[in-house]
């Protein structure tokens, strides 16, 4: 098959060696990110604290709006921080809980880090916390129930597009649409989706968002961003905040907070510049390959991650995500015999992938993937299953996590 996509992989050092099925976990590496890295230690041993003045203040503003248009958002309106963790916080710390709105929706399926932050942090500002359970299946949630547990007394509904273990994608605009009813904020977590399907937070009319240039970006580590509706960012003055924030950040005045009016409205403290550097050169490549369009990643995705799903049905392995197209992201998470020790096996092949418990191992491929490693890492499980390698003791791999 002709695929166009595939002139990406020669940016990618790790492609030709590795079959490469974990960008749901961490991208690949584009070799264009080594002389990013370069140029900021250049400028750094030439110009010294120079390099503010230089590059480095507005970088958390410049790497946002090389982001902004995968999401659908305007320039300017999405700003760098070091993980979502952080990006959750100072969304929750932007709002009060005051009784009768003191709710925060969530649903069963969330990735850890985002419901401990409001498991503690929440209740500690006087939230109310009403988790969704997973439905029938374990993969995702009733719908319904959800736009139900949506009510006037909800403050906040922080909810990933896709959920990391199952990739159960959700209806955003339904529930967006629900929040806009209601009077309650969406948070939409788009660190599963961004780079993947296509997304666009202007007219889904999402007013937050959340997330990262680890994964399917390409970006690294250090790298995750927080989106604000400009007409809502006026309205709100986090209280976990910083310095870079501040209307004069050098006036170094103390308290009362005065607040920017642009997108470092949200920033915190200094910056972790190298991060930023890093971030900034996968999403140029992901933007070039799909030349504006998302749909022509996410069609070669969904065409992949079928082909997962007929391979793992060929061979009686549960399946541990959506058939639907509609409802399935980036990656397939299979239940197969001894799936642990098979995944270690695999990465000690090099055909890197991850094991979750519940949900098995997952592959993802993505636009500079061939249809052939697909078809080699279930020749493999074949194989490692067939001669009991999976005995074999693992500890000593390195599995990505």
């Amino acid at each position: 098959m002709n695929d166009p996509l595939l002139q990406y992989r020669e940016r990618f050092p790790i492609l030709s060696r590795t079959k490469y099925l974990v960008s749901h976990s961490l991208g690949a590496m584009p070799e264009a990110t080594r002389d990013a890295l370069a140029e900021y230690a250049d400028l750094w041993a030439s110009r010294g604290v120079r390099a503010w003045g230089d590059r480095w203040w507005m970088m958390s503003i410049e790497v946002g709006d090389i982001i902004a248009p995968l999401i659908g958002a305007p320039p300017g309106s999405v700003v760098m921080l070091p993980n979502v963790t952080t990006a959750e916080a100072v969304v929750l710390s932007s709002f009060d809980y005051d009784s009768p709105r003191n709710r925060v929706v969530i649903v069963d399926g969330e990735f850890p880090s985002v419901r401990y932050i409001y498991d503690r942090l929440a209740r500690r500002l006087g939230a109310e916390i009403v988790t969704v359970p997973h439905d029938a299946s374990g993969l995702g949630f009733d719908l319904d129930r959800l736009l139900a547990a949506i009510d006037e007394r909800t403050q906040i509904v922080p909810i990933g597009h896709i959920l990391f273990e199952s990739s159960y994608m959700i209806d955003v605009e339904a529930i967006a649409r629900r929040c806009r009813e209601v009077g309650a904020t969406l948070v939409l977590d788009v660190f599963q989706s961004a780079g993947i399907v296509p997304v666009d937070v202007i007219g889904w009319d999402v007013p937050i968002a959340v997330g990262g240039v680890l994964k399917w970006l390409c970006g690294g580590p250090g790298g995750s961003f927080l989106y604000i509706d400009p007409k809502l960012r006026p309205k709100l003055e986090p209280s976990f905040t910083g310095w870079m924030a501040h209307a004069n950040p050098f006036g170094f005045e103390p308290p009362p907070m005065r607040f920017r009016n642009d997108g470092l409205r949200f920033a915190l403290g200094t910056p972790p510049i190298p991060a930023l550097y890093a971030a900034r050169e996968g999403p140029k490549v992901v933007a070039e390959a799909c030349g504006g369009d998302m749909n022509v990643i996410r069609e070669k995705s969904l065409r992949q991650t079928q082909r997962i799903i007929d391979l793992a049905d060929a061979r009686g392995f549960e399946l541990r995500t959506p058939r639907e197209a509609d409802r399935r992201g980036g990656s397939v998470s299979v239940l197969m015999p001894h799936a642990k020790e098979v995944a270690f096996e695999l990465n000690a092949e090099d055909i890197v992938c991850d094991f979750r418990p519940g949900a098995g191992v997952r592959f993802s491929p993505h636009f500079y993937t061939t249809d052939e490693e697909l078809e080699v890492a279930f020749a493999t499980v074949d194989e490692i299953l067939r001669t009991d390698r999976w005995k074999r003791q693992a500890a000593k791999q390195t599995i990505v996590t």
